[in-house]
């Protein structure tokens, strides 16, 4: 039924300026805690929130039976003033970090209650309107816990009386029992009363009915004196709420209205506006009629800008403290996005747009427009492969939290792209040699890779690659545009011929040829063509009567030259060697004779008998075998020779027989 803030106690309640309507209010009031005001509120003519700052708080000169106590956790019969208190009394009070609106700063008095039934605070209040009822109220939570006491504390029961300063009663109300409670609990009480018609000043007279000792012990915040008057109820027409939100740019005329039920005989209307929360009102010139028309336009600055309506008799509208306020409507005039918008502009054709905007917080808020029925959502969007055609202005609505638009344009313009030409796309040459590349359509060239290039930076650079190559040129123009192409460069091996080792061989036999062509396509030849039997096999069967230079040839197939080498095959007389001799000096066979080893310069001859013995080791056959070992004739018998000729030949082995 009500919101407390510090300083201001927002509740629902009603003034009356005749004393037979005080029934009505009573009436009205009978269901509601502590018969605070059912009608509409002023604001507080008088509003005791005991300041707020460090501890301890002021000296109060409204106190009475209490003396000041300097320090937390007051003892019976003393009181102070503090904006927190802590664990007073071995555990037994609540913890309070504030006052009762939650300000860490804010006073309020903390009281443990005399021995005796006594009165504790006296306040005299001056400048209120005669005749006017008003409401009286005060914030109290009892600081002891239902556990204190071994489980039966002394409850606070207060008295508040409202009188006259001759003493006369104009009102009494009491609180009854504040229970203790096991957490913390502020609670508002109070009630009403009327002024006389000669009077403007009372008296508030505050009355503990309980004694002190173990409990009795409570906090007090925020006692307020407001205007009580008729129920007000205001609106915004056409809006279901209080609170009609405008962007701004709006232009709008905004009607407020306001129903008040009975309670003034000559009701004076009276707006009012606030720019700063409802913190301060001022009143609005000739707007005096329960029905106003505000006009907002495209230059209201953003803002929350707040009215109500006031109400009191004709003869003392005039006075804030005789009247009463509805509670506020609000105009709330939110900003429009802020937009920033960018794009790559320039772009280059065949590349892309790319637009951006801020100022909303989902991609969902942005709605772009623009040339050829272009549209999109998304804080960044991207048009490609684009042309001259997508040139012109693009446009984007961008839509805030708070449902404001908001629409800015860019214009984005599309440069041609260079048209880029190469001399040739492929090209074949041969390994070692040089190719001029060539390019045109720009102001700049960049060629890649590096590797072989005399220049990268050049429209025709030189380029000689060890191996094949793609080459990619980007040309730019003026304006940087870019295009590029690609130049292949084959490589084409020139082929190695190798004609393999050298031969030897003993005529009569073949030998076959070891050559070889590397790196390249090639037709190859051996010359010359005799006693060859394929001249173009790589590895032919030779069987040359004397020594002979092979040469293999290997001709490119890619025109990429010739490669020759050269084999030597080595061919030796083939060696006879007698199975037979008779040394016995009749001329005839007297001699082993082998002819054919004076054509060999490097060998080694080994003749053995039928036991192993070695009776022959020559490597110097230029004397013929007498068949002797030692100086003496060897016996009739056959005899094994070894013969090794030195030539990567195979060795020649058998047997020879003596006869005599």
């Amino acid at each position: 039924m009500f919101k407390a803030i510090k300083g201001y106690t927002l509740n629902i309640g009603t003034i009356v300026k005749r004393p037979f309507l005080l029934l009505v209010i009573m009436f009205l009031g009978a269901e509601v805690p502590a018969q605070l005001c059912q009608g509409s509120l002023g604001d507080p003519i008088v509003n005791i929130t005991f300041g707020a700052g460090s501890n301890p708080g002021p000296v109060l000169t409204t106190t009475k039976n209490l003396n000041y106590f300097f320090n937390d956790c007051p003892q019976d019969g003393l009181y102070t003033v503090r904006n927190n208190t802590s664990r007073c009394h071995n555990n037994t009070w609540h913890t309070l970090n504030s006052d009762h609106t939650g300000d860490p700063n804010g006073y309020f008095m903390l009281v443990n209650a005399s021995l005796q039934k006594s009165e504790f605070y006296i306040d005299t209040l001056k400048g209120l309107c005669p005749n006017t009822t008003y409401e009286f109220a005060a914030w109290i939570t009892n600081v002891i816990l239902p556990t204190a006491c071994f489980g039966n504390p002394k409850t606070p029961n207060l008295t508040f009386n409202i009188e006259k300063t001759d003493g006369t009663v104009l009102q009494t109300y009491n609180t009854g029992d504040i229970q203790a409670t096991q957490s913390l609990n502020w609670k508002q009480y109070g009630s009403f009363f009327t002024t006389p018609a000669n009077g403007t000043n009372v008296v508030l007279r505050l009355i503990n009915n309980s004694i002190g000792g173990c409990g009795n012990d409570l906090a007090i915040d925020d006692i307020t004196f407001r205007p009580c008057g008729p129920q007000l109820t205001p609106s915004i027409k056409g809006v279901p709420d209080k609170v009609k939100t405008l962007c701004r740019g709006d232009n709008a005329d905004i009607t407020f209205e306001c129903k008040a039920s009975a309670g003034y005989n000559n009701p004076a209307y009276l707006w009012q506006q606030s720019s700063d929360g409802g913190n301060t009102w001022s009143d609005i010139a000739g707007e005096n009629s329960n029905t106003m028309v505000r006009k907002f336009t495209s230059t209201t600055p953003a803002g929350q800008y707040l009215y109500r309506l006031t109400v009191g008799e004709a003869d003392n509208v005039g006075l804030a403290t005789c009247r009463v306020a509805s509670s506020s409507l609000t105009i709330d005039v939110k900003n429009t996005p802020v937009i920033g918008i960018t794009s790559n502009s320039p772009a280059c054709e065949k590349s892309a747009i790319s637009l951006s905007a801020t100022g909303g917080t989902t991609a969902s808020q942005y709605a772009w427009s623009g040339v050829n029925s272009f549209t999109a959502t998304g804080q960044s969007v991207t048009i490609n492969n684009v042309s001259s055609v997508n040139g012109g202005k693009y446009y984007v609505q961008v839509v805030n939290s708070d449902g404001c638009k908001h629409l800015d344009s860019t214009t984005v313009s599309v440069t041609p792209a260079p048209v880029i030409s190469t001399g040739f796309t492929n090209k074949n040459i041969c390994k070692g040699e040089s190719v001029l590349l060539s390019s045109a359509g720009g102001t700049s060239y960049l060629w890649s890779p590096a590797l072989g290039l005399s220049s990268t930076s050049i429209a025709n650079p030189v380029a000689k690659p060890a191996d094949s190559t793609v080459y990619t040129v980007v040309v730019s123009n003026a304006a940087f545009c870019k295009d590029s192409a690609r130049v292949t460069i084959n490589v084409l091996k020139k082929p190695v011929a190798n004609a393999g080792p050298d031969q030897v061989m003993v005529e009569g036999q073949a030998v076959q040829l070891k050559g070889s062509v590397t790196e390249g396509d090639a037709d190859i030849s051996w010359s010359p063509a005799f006693f060859i039997d394929n001249i173009h096999g790589l590895q032919p069967i030779v069987n040359p009567a004397i020594s002979t230079s092979y040469i293999l040839t290997a001709t490119s197939n890619n025109g990429c030259g010739i490669s020759i080498d050269t084999t030597w095959v080595q061919v030796y007389k083939n060696v006879v060697i007698p199975n037979a001799f008779s040394p016995n000096g009749d001329g005839v066979n007297d001699t082993w004779n082998i002819k054919a080893l004076a054509s060999y310069d490097n060998y080694e001859l080994s003749v053995f008998n039928r036991y192993g013995q070695k009776v022959l080791d020559t490597k110097n056959y230029s004397t013929a075998w007498n068949g002797t070992f030692n100086g003496k004739p060897l016996p009739v018998g056959t005899y094994y020779y070894l013969l090794d000729l030195k030539l990567r030949l195979s060795k020649l082995k058998g047997y020879v027989v003596i006869m005599r």
